[in-house]
């Protein structure tokens, strides 16, 4: 079962704020980013050391929340960047278009004109007969 981001760091944040019981507690991350909470004991920490679990403090867990929100914000501002960039390539398009729909249409007035004119004679030359 998979947290959504949102999910994730508001359950980060309760551990974080929550008052400290008279227990020492560990916060334990676990590698599917769930987060469990359990008793500081030999046993628990050789259990966890077993099973591939990572014990986070409270500062590393705020350090991982703090670089998430920054790369999160660098992530947003590139995609901003990039945004605008395909703006500015849709315009040059555009204007690329413009100018080969310009050009398209300039020959095929003039191939209209010729046509015509093709056409004028062909019926000058016929009504001599």
């Amino acid at each position: 079962m998979r947290m959504s981001r949102k999910k994730f760091l508001g359950t980060v944040r309760k551990k974080l704020y929550q008052p400290c019981p008279p227990q020492k507690t560990t916060i334990i991350i676990v590698h599917n980013n769930t987060i469990t909470n359990r008793v500081s004991s030999a046993n628990a920490q050789s259990a966890a050391d077993n099973s591939g679990l990572h014990f986070l403090s409270k500062q590393e867990m705020a350090a991982i929340a703090i670089q998430s929100y920054f790369r999160g914000y660098l992530a947003r501002r590139m995609f901003k960047a990039l945004k605008s960039l395909v703006k500015l390539q849709a315009v040059v398009r555009g204007v690329c278009v413009r100018r080969q729909l310009r050009i398209a249409l300039h020959c095929m007035q003039s191939l209209a004109r010729l046509q015509v004119t093709v056409r004028a004679r062909q019926l000058l030359s016929h009504s001599d007969d």
